[in-house]
């Protein structure tokens, strides 16, 4: 009698590469996916503007349903390790369709902030040459942007490992001028050279001496913008030395370090240059987009550059590392039939989904040239409302945990009550308060710089970015191959998730898995 031989093979998951990064690798794609420097760039000023000398106290208060979220991801992570973070663990805690549309409001957030980190490093690195009127040539900005999002989809294509080493080098120049920033304007405060030297005061930091409410949820809605990009930790789960663990450690290390930085840069801009309504206080609405620009030659004088450079590479860093969440998402949609099979190509090679990175670089491209042709108001206003697919998705995800670790939130103890019950759903409460508020003001037709279908016109484009996924999961719903995932048979609560793990083996008949 012959016999078949049978060999052990491990498992690959989704043929990602299993143990490329560690918590030190990790945590540095976190902080770069958030783009510190641009964010602060782009939002501190806003901030000041809503909440005046509150402005520290506020960047601390929209940490806090960050850190309850990261508990979230973290717990999740532990007990389901997929690249697909929100859509599996919604899939497995609610079924199909709440699943596959928090999967959609990763990849929206996704393409819209690639076009406006392709925007912003186009025109700052144009601004760095002549007198920088070059920034102000609409087609010139937008071929670099798509230069860089080619450049950058390139990368995240080549392989991971490659990517965390030019991360790396992109993160410490982004925190080397933050530090410069911050020690030369304390200098200057201290040797009474400051523009509007301004005595540090312990009320910046008092939660009750705001006074406007809807100036504070305006300045926590802004604030909770510049934390996002941490997740990325977790879309890299499969392809870190430890997946259990290795990325929720480098989620919630990731969103301390950036309170940190921003209450420490925002406590120091004040003291630099006060909350004055002229020149370059903080309370001026004229430089209130770009509080850094208006300072780097008072600052630094010859070498205001460094701050321009840091805005132009922490935009360039963040487009790369927000490519990688979006394109492994999908990869892991594939793979559970929630997407046509193509998107889980991986490349034998890189062990990268090359695919999905692809598709995502061209749609980021074309998204951007085509709301720049149509109008760069639609696209700032496109912008404006990304906060609400963040709070969206980051919502599904506490609520997730929540319900998920149900049966065993009063069986395991208080820690376990805590970490996967109390502050998940606090967190989701708060993000879902921030959603339904932020829809509220951006209904307004003063909100924004755009008026469509007689209301705001950010409130179209995030309300109406969210009701393309819907539409788009009905039309995939409709093919064959969508049967097996929306009937919860591809992925359900038991399913075993795709992933490597340590010691788990398949059997193989003469090799073939």
């Amino acid at each position: 009698m012959t016999t078949t031989p049978i060999n052990l093979q491990r498992s690959e998951g989704k043929g990602l590469a299993a143990g490329t990064l560690g918590l030190w690798g990790s945590t540095v794609i976190g902080l770069a996916s958030t783009a510190p420097v641009y964010s602060l760039v782009a939002t501190l000023g806003f901030v000041v503007l809503a909440v005046g000398a509150q402005a520290p106290i506020a960047f601390v208060v929209a940490f806090v349903p960050m850190l309850f979220i990261a508990f979230a991801y973290r717990e999740l992570n532990r007990e389901v390790p997929d690249c697909g973070t929100t859509f599996t663990w919604g899939t497995k805690a609610f079924g199909p369709w709440v699943g596959w549309m928090g999967g959609w409001g990763v990849a929206v957030a996704g393409m819209v902030v690639l076009a406006n980190l392709a925007q912003v490093a186009g025109i700052y690195f144009w601004s760095l040459f002549g007198d920088g009127s070059l920034a102000e040539n609409v087609p010139l900005v937008t071929g670099t942007g798509v230069a860089f999002i080619a450049a950058m989809t390139w990368i995240s294509w080549r392989g991971v490992e490659i990517g965390e080493k030019i991360q790396n080098v992109l993160l410490a120049v982004q925190y080397g001028a933050l530090a410069l920033f911050v020690i030369v304007a304390l200098w200057k405060y201290f040797d009474g050279t400051a523009p509007d030297p301004t005595a540090f005061d312990w009320a910046w930091f008092n939660p009750l001496g705001f006074t406007d409410w809807h100036g504070f949820t305006e300045a926590v809605l802004l604030a909770l913008f510049i934390y996002w990009g941490w997740d990325t930790c977790l879309a890299l789960n499969e392809e870190t030395k430890d997946p259990r663990h290795t990325p929720g450690r480098a989620a919630l290390l990731t969103t301390v370090i950036l309170l940190v930085t921003y209450v420490g840069v925002t406590v120091a801009a004040m003291m630099y240059a006060g909350l004055g309504e002229s020149g370059t206080g903080l309370g001026n609405e004229a430089i209130a987009d770009d509080f850094f620009l208006a300072v780097k030659d008072g600052l630094l004088g010859p070498f205001g550059w460094v701050l321009v450079v840091s805005v132009l590479i922490s935009a360039i860093s963040s487009t790369q590392t927000t490519i990688l969440p979006t394109a492994r998402g999908t990869l892991s949609m594939a793979a559970y039939r929630a997407l046509p099979l193509r998107f889980r190509t991986v490349h034998p090679v890189y062990k990268t989904p090359s695919f999905s990175t692809l598709v995502m670089g061209v749609v980021a491209s074309l998204y951007y040239i085509g709301m720049t042709l149509i109008s760069d108001n639609i696209l700032q206003d496109s912008i404006l409302s990304l906060g609400l697919a963040i709070a969206f998705y980051y919502a599904i995800t506490g609520f997730a945990c929540v319900w998920y670790f149900r049966r065993e939130l009063f069986t395991r103890g208080f820690s376990s009550f805590l970490t996967r019950g109390l502050l998940p759903l606090l967190g989701g409460l708060m993000l879902a308060y921030a959603f339904i508020q932020s829809a509220i003001d951006m209904w307004d037709v003063d909100y924004g710089y755009t008026v469509l279908f007689g209301i705001g016109g950010t409130f179209v484009l995030g309300i109406g970015s969210l009701a393309v996924g819907v539409l788009l999961m009905l039309l995939w719903f409709a093919f064959p191959n969508s049967k097996r995932f929306f009937r919860g048979e591809s992925l359900n609560r038991d399913t075993e998730v795709l992933v490597p793990d340590e010691g788990v083996y398949t059997r193989s008949v003469d090799g073939g898995i």
